[in-house]
């Protein structure tokens, strides 16, 4: 096992990342620069780089991605707070709640929390300001709850994993994650309720039935998108990539004739995209060209090595993972992150039994958690620029979120039934 070589793609990563180089380049030079180390030929990681992006599942992500801004633009985070308002907002602390709800549902539309908090928060947050509620309590609660998108099908981050683990089905992956993620929520709803309690927090108006069927039906609408998705996936009528295409139509039907909203729109939309999918791409082609020079240094047999040195119990390895996937989500983003760790963790778990699919659904969240802390969360510095708030104010008042959050992590961690049972009882063993 080549320790220098090890150390050289590793530390130069690390290096590269301080010096605040995009990670997309930060994972190609330090594979580079290994790979003529070792003598292995550029030509082979030009090779890897092609490869990795040279996949047809891959293609789904593109129309997620699409779908997500076409959804997350057209109005339909609006509809949606209002189909939330009429199953929670009479309740005490009935906005907070609202809160909880549109994200998952706006989770199960947009895969993504950043998008979450963009278009759910500018609403969400003046509007719980002008009813008395805490400034800082109402932006974390709007950064906490976006972690739902991440967990809820559909979620073009779960396609990135089961590239990075070799093939895992996206089936099993998108209905993995929706009782953790209905879970995650009603611990969510339970803290908003009793925090509610304690400051006196006031409930809504009840929504007049009538009025309350025509929101139904229009937030529906939008709720189908994500519908289309996971049963098209799981009863095999159609791939990822084929149900995404068709999402992508459906959320442009919905969205511009429908909803009305105005067809100069799609441009943004269009752009917006781009901008996502190039930075994606970028990412798994790189990352598969330092997935492939860690794999020809034996990095996870290292990796497998040490952490069963330390001990043989699953659950003690489950919760060392657990740590260090918290700690590398504070210090980078989710994407690099999954297609770094994964090659590298996954024979670890395997190893001692941990079913992929369950270990995929711990990764998700996870890496959920640490978007939204310092000092590099993505969610937490949109969150901080959408409510006009200072990222020490933000993460002091997200605290009792990240304990609620770890708790459910742990739960889904020690009880692989929440993970398991839907996957192993619609798609088999």
């Amino acid at each position: 096992m080549d320790i220098p070589a090890i150390t050289l793609l590793l530390g130069s990563f690390i290096t590269l990342m301080l010096l605040k180089i995009p990670i997309a380049f930060a994972l190609g030079i330090s594979s580079v620069a290994t790979a003529y180390y070792v003598g292995v030929p550029v030509a082979m990681m030009a090779q890897a780089l092609v490869r990795g992006i040279n996949s047809f599942s891959l293609l789904s992500i593109p129309f997620f991605i699409l779908a997500g801004e076409i959804m997350g633009q057209g109005g339909i985070s609006k509809q949606l707070i209002k189909f939330a308002d009429v199953l929670v907002g009479r309740v005490r602390g009935g906005l907070a709640m609202v809160n909880v709800l549109d994200s998952t549902f706006f989770g199960g539309i947009s895969g993504s929390a950043v998008a979450d908090i963009s278009s759910l928060g500018s609403i969400m947050i003046p509007m719980m300001r002008e009813k008395g509620y805490d400034n800082d309590y109402s932006v974390a609660i709007t950064v906490a709850t976006s972690a739902q998108a991440v967990l809820i099908p559909p979620s073009h981050n779960m396609i990135i994993y089961s590239l990075a683990a070799g093939g895992v089905s996206v089936g099993k992956l998108f209905l993995g994650g929706i009782v953790p993620g209905l879970t995650l929520s009603v611990a969510l709803l339970i803290y908003t309720y009793i925090v509610a309690v304690k400051r006196g927090y006031p409930a809504e108006r009840p929504v007049p039935f009538r009025e309350a069927l025509i929101i139904t039906r229009d937030a529906f609408l939008g709720l189908v998108t994500a519908l289309i998705i996971v049963v098209g996936v799981v009863t095999g009528l159609y791939t990822a990539t084929e149900s995404a295409a068709i999402a992508a139509v459906y959320a442009f039907i919905v969205t511009f004739l429908v909803y009305k909203v105005p067809i100069k729109v799609f441009k943004n939309v269009l752009i917006d995209s781009l901008q996502t999918l190039a930075i994606v791409i970028a990412l798994i082609a790189s990352s598969s060209a330092f997935g492939w020079m860690l794999a020809y240094l034996k990095v996870p047999a290292l990796a497998t090595e040490v952490l069963l040195s330390l001990s043989s119990n699953k659950y003690v390895i489950l919760l060392i993972i657990n740590l260090l996937l918290l700690f590398l989500g504070m210090i980078m983003d989710m994407a690099p992150l999954i297609l770094i760790a994964t090659p590298i963790l996954l024979p670890v778990v395997t190893n001692v039994g941990i079913d992929p699919i369950h270990f995929g659904i711990l990764m998700m969240l996870n890496l959920a958690i640490g978007l939204m802390t310092p000092p590099v969360g993505s969610a937490l510095f949109v969150g901080c620029a959408v409510g006009d708030i200072s990222v020490e104010e933000l993460t002091k008042a997200l605290i009792p979120f990240y304990v609620v959050m770890i708790a459910v992590l742990l739960l889904v961690t020690y009880v692989p039934a929440i993970t398991m049972f839907l996957p192993n009882l619609m798609m088999g063993n």
